[in-house]
């Protein structure tokens, strides 16, 4: 297992990468360049100048997140090929420097939502990332752009860039009538074009799933359980079509076993990179996050630890989105403290399963 965390570039993140790398158990960063809009080419020295920046503290980058598929290869436009291109010079640019894993994802419009960025937990006056069907309400997409743009605290989101979501209307437009086999159909072209070109340089893609777990605004999306995402690796064979299992995100759905998802996965050595964090479900597509640890969520944290230890040990991983904790401010759900306190957490788990393994423990 290799313990990493989230950072967005000394221009765009209030956490430095100093205290990053005083984090028991951190040896590396998951990168981000969240000032590239989807489509546009990583240049090389935008690449080299980042992750010079993170080995000069003695950390690695050797995953790289938000890597964005632009709308025209999901919706299969005509332009789909030039933005394509694109993405192989990233590619081959980030091989270049030592990257192993693109994350990404194939969501419409919308990476994750949340009716909420700050909902205070009655528990412990902390707060979190919230989300209620319900309050959704009468709100239009345009809505909720507006008021997740609003309670951002003038930090860019992941997902929610603007220049991205600046044609909203027009991308919702283009979207109508297509179906989820249409949007497979598309997700296929891409991964055709992509794999051999990450086989050849050394990387693999992470697909990310759906964030909540389930359609929004009635735009398909075909990655939020076992099933489709066993529909998504079957799409190509290449060893570079691979998953980042977030178990946020799938756990949105009480139907989903998060373990088993690890376990099937990982025996089939389809999975590069796992986001590790608790949600609170409260009801009918309504949940909240919450700290890492198993209690406090609806998530058996030890459980998922122990799959990923047991099918899958050489896996990237990173805490996810945390609380934000002792009047810290920054990016919502991207906080130092309870990122941190995550980390260690699962630090500790992942100690304790490979023991428990290694002297043939069970449970």
């Amino acid at each position: 297992m290799k313990m990493t965390f989230r950072w967005f570039g000394e221009t765009s993140d209030n956490i430095t990468l100093k205290q990053i790398k005083q984090i028991p158990g951190v040896s590396g960063i998951m990168g981000v360049l969240d000032d590239k809009a989807a489509g546009a080419v990583w240049t090389e020295d935008e690449i080299s100048e980042y992750i010079a920046s993170v080995h000069a503290v003695g950390l690695a980058c050797e995953v790289i997140e938000s890597v964005n598929v632009h709308e025209d290869i999901k919706r299969g436009a005509p332009g789909r090929d030039a933005y394509i291109e694109n993405y192989l010079r990233t590619i081959r640019g980030l091989a270049k420097f030592g990257v192993k894993v693109i994350v990404y994802n194939f969501m419409p419009v919308f990476d994750w939502l949340r009716t909420d960025l700050a909902r205070e937990i009655p528990e412990d006056g902390s707060t979190s990332l919230y989300f209620d069907e319900a309050d959704l309400g009468a709100m239009t997409p345009l809505d909720i752009v507006r008021k997740t743009a609003e309670s951002s605290g003038g930090f860019s989101l992941p997902g929610w860039e603007p220049e991205r979501l600046a044609e909203l209307e027009t991308t919702l437009k283009a979207y109508e009538g297509m179906t989820e086999n249409q949007l497979l159909v598309n997700y296929k072209y891409f991964l055709d074009a992509v794999c051999p070109v990450c086989e050849e340089a050394g990387v693999v893609m992470a697909v990310h799933p759906d964030d909540p777990a389930w359609n929004i605004f009635g735009l398909p999306r075909i990655a939020h359980n076992s099933a489709q995402l066993q529909r998504i690796v079957d799409l190509n064979p290449s060893p570079a079509n691979t998953l980042c299992i977030c178990t946020g995100s799938l756990g949105t759905d009480p139907e989903n076993d998060i373990p088993a998802i690890v376990r099937h996965f990982g025996e089939r050595n389809r999975i590069s990179c796992m986001h590790i964090r608790n949600v609170k479900r409260l009801g009918y597509r309504k949940f909240r996050e919450a700290s890492h640890l198993s209690r406090d969520g609806s998530l058996d944290m030890y459980e998922i630890v122990k799959a990923a230890v047991e099918t899958c040990p050489g896996v990237y991983v990173r805490p996810d989105h945390g609380r934000m904790i002792w009047d810290e401010t920054g990016r919502p759900g991207y906080g130092l403290y309870d990122r941190a306190l995550g980390a260690a957490y699962l630090n500790g788990l992942f100690e304790a399963a490979e023991k428990s393994r290694r002297h043939g423990g069970g449970n």
